[in-house]
Order: C-alpha cells, then sequence, then structure tokens
C-alpha cells in the first residue's frame, strides 16, 4: 500500500490536527474529531463513522495492523514521532490516530429496535470522565439509547472518548434541551423515573418492565425542577453511611441494572 509521509509538527495539515484535538470550537466548526487508538478506531468503523484519514506511526505499530484498519476511502500517513506526540492525547498508546467525522445527534432521530426500550437520561453532566464512565455503563448495559439534556461539552471532547474506551462509538446517542427530550419521552410512552431526593421511593420497589428512562443530574445540582414535574416517579438509593450521594456514573449502574434485573426476571 502506498501512503504519503507528514513529519514536521508545522505541517499545514498537523496543525489543523492539533485544533481538533485542543478545541472545542474548531471540532464543531469543522464537524470533525480525532481518534486515538486501535479498538477506538476499529470502533467507530464499526458504529458507521466516516474516517478520512488514519496517521500511523511504524515504532509503534506495524504496518500489517495500519493496513487491516484502512479501507480504500481513507488516506494513510506515516508520521514522525514529533508529530505523533503533538498529536497524541494518552502518554501510553497504541500508535495510530484517525480523522471522523460527526454524527448527527438530534432527539428526533433516535430509533429503537425494541418496543420496550430501556434509557438513561443525563441532564446537564460537565465532566468528561462521568460522561466517558457512564457510556461505558450503557454500553455494558446494552441499552438502547443515551440521551444528553442541556450538554455542557461536545461529545468528541478527547477525554470522554478515551475515558469511555471507545463506547462514545457503540452507544445510540441524542441530545437535546430537558423539554425537548421530556416531550419525545412522553409522546413515545416511555416512563420516567428521576434520581432525585424529593419525593422519592427507594429504587428496587419500583416497576422497570415497561419502556423506561432512567434519568440522573450532577452531584452538585441534582436534576432541575422539569423533570422533577414530569417523572413518573422519582427514585433513590439509600446511603447507608456517613455521605448523601454518590458519583453520577456509579448511581446510574446501580439503577440500570436494577432495571435489567427487573427485566430478566419479568
Amino acid at each position: 500500500m502506498t501512503y504519503k509521509s507528514i513529519k514536521s509538527t508545522q505541517n499545514p495539515f498537523i496543525k489543523e490536527l492539533f485544533q481538533l484535538k485542543e478545541k472545542s470550537r474548531t471540532r464543531k466548526q469543522s464537524g470533525q474529531f480525532l481518534i486515538e487508538g486501535v479498538r477506538e478506531i476499529t470502533l467507530a468503523i464499526k458504529g458507521g463513522y466516516d474516517i478520512s484519514h488514519i496517521l500511523f506511526l511504524p515504532e509503534l505499530i506495524s504496518e500489517q495492523a495500519v493496513n487491516e484498519l484502512t479501507s480504500k476511502s481513507m488516506e494513510l500517513i506515516e508520521i514522525s514521532k514529533e508529530v505523533y506526540q503533538k498529536l497524541a492525547h494518552r502518554d501510553t498508546t497504541e500508535g495510530v490516530l484517525a480523522v471522523a467525522k460527526f454524527k448527527e445527534h438530534e432527539i428526533d432521530n433516535l430509533t429503537f429496535n425494541s418496543k420496550n426500550p430501556l434509557i438513561l437520561v443525563a441532564e446537564a453532566p460537565e465532566k468528561p470522565g462521568n460522561i466517558g464512565a457512564l457510556l461505558r455503563t450503557a454500553d455494558a448495559a446494552n441499552l438502547d439509547a443515551v440521551i444528553i439534556a442541556n450538554p455542557k461539552t461536545d461529545l468528541y471532547n478527547p477525554n470522554i472518548i478515551r475515558s469511555s474506551v471507545g463506547c462514545i462509538f457503540t452507544n445510540q446517542i441524542a441530545t437535546g434541551t430537558t423539554s425537548e427530550i421530556i416531550q419525545f419521552l412522553k409522546k413515545n410512552n416511555i416512563h420516567i423515573y428521576c434520581a432525585a431526593l424529593q419525593a422519592s421511593k427507594d429504587y428496587h420497589t419500583q416497576d422497570y418492565t415497561k419502556p423506561t428512562a432512567i434519568v440522573v443530574g450532577t452531584e452538585a445540582t441534582g436534576l432541575s425542577n422539569e423533570w422533577l414535574q414530569e417523572s413518573t416517579q422519582n427514585i433513590i438509593i439509600p446511603m447507608q453511611g456517613e455521605i448523601d450521594s454518590m458519583n453520577v456514573s456509579v448511581a446510574a449502574g446501580i439503577l440500570i441494572f436494577e432495571a435489567k434485573r427487573h427485566r430478566d426476571f419479568k
């Protein structure tokens, strides 16, 4: 296979890619983002993402491994160690990066293969690590969708891709305002279970065997009143220690797998 080579960090294309890595505005304007690592790139390809370029450092990845990732529609570029270090987000990695195009994540584009979907909704998550962990949990539970209300960061932030270990590419994801999402859920007759302190019942006492959305907020502020007013039932995980809350991704995991347990024994 023939491919071109870029050795200089001052190359205009490399400068453009560095801006994709560093700036959310650049990613949004261009509709492109960087993916790093064999597993992540493989999952993106499997998830139907359009990849235009594969960049690789031959000292870290074999030509055979690169060829297994690459299709005819992708441009293959050999890069130097200096270029790779400029673009790579992780200290320990596999020597390969990809340039991919955004997908649309409009709420109205969500479709469900199941007539009885199980969905995770997260309102206004800010920390990329939490978003990545939520996506990993959603993949582990094989949820029908993840919906992010009022997102505070773009989905293709390198930290989200890294912390999700590529699960951003394996989940069906939508974004929207809280009002838009509530309207969508009600239109599709999906029951809304909000993790909240107010007017709550223990999470294990509810019936999650019907179309269900598990809704979680941030640890700092919880869910907005709009969710609490439209909730089918607020649910709570009883705390037995000194603290009164837990990390949002941990709480979501408990609630999601409780819902899965109910469905397994339906």
